[in-house]
């Protein structure tokens, strides 16, 4: 097996996460972020490493509601694909999520096999009530305007699987 390590990402990670991410947004994959938005979110992202220390995959649980989080910005260097580094990440971030005491840990993703050999399965809707979704409509952050399944974010998320695990 490869030689790396999943840590909890620090402020000096986010320019290399930012190259990661963007290569992922060019190809509609993920949504673009700004810069800043990552230094805003840092505590909640894990990154894969490797023996120099250097960033090679990561990945983010960000909480939606009391009983729901997300799996938000996985991505795996080009180099490192299919030596484990995106099923580590995703251990860790179900570990983290479970920590946080969420019941339910959900994605939009385009990778559906990688997503079910971790116990997640496909889903339809929006998988809250009536008046979480209409609190939830009070965020800002792009993520959940994706979540909520939005006209406005349609472009980056068409043709994504709805995936949901049970924690």
């Amino acid at each position: 097996m490869a030689d790396f390590r999943v840590r909890r990402a620090r402020t000096t990670d986010v320019s290399t996460i930012g190259r990661l991410v963007s290569g992922y947004a060019d190809q509609r994959i993920l949504l673009h972020k700004e810069t800043v938005t990552y230094y805003e979110d840092v505590q909640e992202f894990r990154v894969a490493v490797d023996a120099d220390d250097t960033v090679i995959g990561c990945g983010a649980v960000h909480v939606l509601w009391e009983d729901l989080a997300e799996v938000r910005t996985l991505a795996v260097s080009s180099d490192w694909r299919g030596a484990g580094v995106g099923h580590a990440l995703l251990d860790t971030l179900v570990e983290q999520a479970t920590e946080l005491g969420v019941s339910r840990l959900f994605c939009l993703t385009f990778e559906v096999k990688f997503f079910e050999r971790h116990g997640f399965r496909e889903i339809e809707g929006t998988p809250v009530e009536p008046g979480v979704y209409t609190e939830m409509l009070r965020s800002r952050d792009e993520g959940v305007a994706e979540f909520l399944d939005l006209a406005r974010v349609k472009p980056n998320t068409l043709g994504n699987s709805r995936m949901i695990l049970d924690l």
